[in-house]
């Protein structure tokens, strides 16, 4: 070969992915099958997957309910740690259509993020999205503060798991809110301080019982519904309310009286903005957790590694909330 001439790195010419038709439930519209990789568009790069977390847009992709819609057929996945062409271990989220449920997929160059050398593929790839969006919420929206009392909705989940262990690296007392005698363990495994069963205690008495009456200061709402409302009634004078999502389906409508009344905050937290608004602010954020990562302050809850054969379920069971922590694909070798 004449010395000028670079040899090309070696993609397969097939790939394993998980792709989407029609939406609907994604244990029924979800196949795996086999695709031609993704080719980079300009500024973007090639990354062998070597770890892909799921998350709950991803069941919201599949059920054609999230806010970006992409066309028929495409692969859900908003978040991996994956392998450049040059051997680098890397975060990033993949360009839709073609996400992470993937053996290969495309991102930005520029938004690629050092995996910490301290987490494995696994906890590297749950770092971002969930570690990110506690971050800004508590940090950048609430302006959280030492001893303070944060009140976490879904501590158990992979979203819920991340605030708690931010809140308490922050120096926070954390009151964490599950369902069920299996996620309430979870939740005080991930240091909470209190733990309330939504199924069976009655959360604004257990609050007020936890705070002496006060309520909590800063409130994580990623569920929506009767939790906002519970959330309402149970924070502090001067407290703020975070809203990061609406798993529980349901999207409440505030008493901005009673918001006066009680002279408390609501804050909204769309995360994926800054990547637009203040990319440099996501990059500090990530130099932040790396390092709390590194001094052993937060460490992604991985409940399960599965095989890609596995994805569909997987997502299916993320969809319907029976999960603790982070499942994530580890996709079967190369072939």
């Amino acid at each position: 070969m004449p010395k000028d001439v670079v040899p090309t790195p070696c993609v397969e010419a097939r790939m394993l992915a998980w792709r989407v038709h029609r939406n609907g439930e994604p244990a029924e519209v979800m196949r795996l099958e086999e695709v031609e990789p993704p080719v980079p568009g300009a500024g973007q790069v090639r990354l062998r997957v070597r770890a892909a977390n799921i998350n709950f847009p991803d069941a919201l992709l599949c059920r054609g309910q999230y806010q970006v819609r992409p066309p028929l057929p495409f692969t859900p996945g908003v978040e991996i740690c994956g392998e450049t062409e040059d051997g680098r271990r890397v975060i990033a989220t993949p360009e839709l259509p073609n996400g992470g449920l993937a053996q290969y997929v495309v991102a930005d160059e520029a938004a690629l993020l050092p995996a910490p050398d301290t987490l494995d593929d696994a906890e590297a790839a749950a770092l971002h999205i969930g570690y990110q969006t506690g971050w800004f919420a508590l940090h950048r929206r609430a302006a959280i503060r030492p001893g303070e009392t944060l009140l976490v909705h879904a501590a158990a989940g992979g979203v819920g798991s991340a605030a708690v262990q931010l809140g308490k690296a922050a120096g926070a007392t954390v009151i964490g809110v599950a369902g069920g005698r299996n996620k309430t363990a979870v939740a005080r495994e991930m240091g909470c301080d209190v733990v309330i069963d939504r199924r069976t205690d009655d959360i604004v008495a257990a609050v007020k019982e936890a705070t002496g009456g006060r309520g909590a200061d800063v409130v994580y709402d990623p569920v929506g519904g009767d939790a906002y409302t519970a959330s309402a009634r149970s924070v502090a004078f001067e407290g703020r309310i975070v809203v990061v999502g609406f798993a529980s389906g349901t999207i409440p409508s505030p008493a901005l009286n009673h918001a006066l009344v009680k002279n408390y905050s609501i804050m909204g937290l769309h995360w994926g903005l800054y990547h637009s608004k203040d990319p440099s602010a996501v990059t500090r954020c990530h130099q932040e957790l790396t390092a709390l990562a590194a001094r052993g302050a937060i460490r992604p809850l991985i409940s399960e590694r599965v095989t890609m054969k596995d994805g569909a379920d997987a997502v299916q069971r993320v969809a319907d909330g029976t999960t603790t922590g982070r499942i994530v694909v580890l996709p079967e070798e190369q072939h």
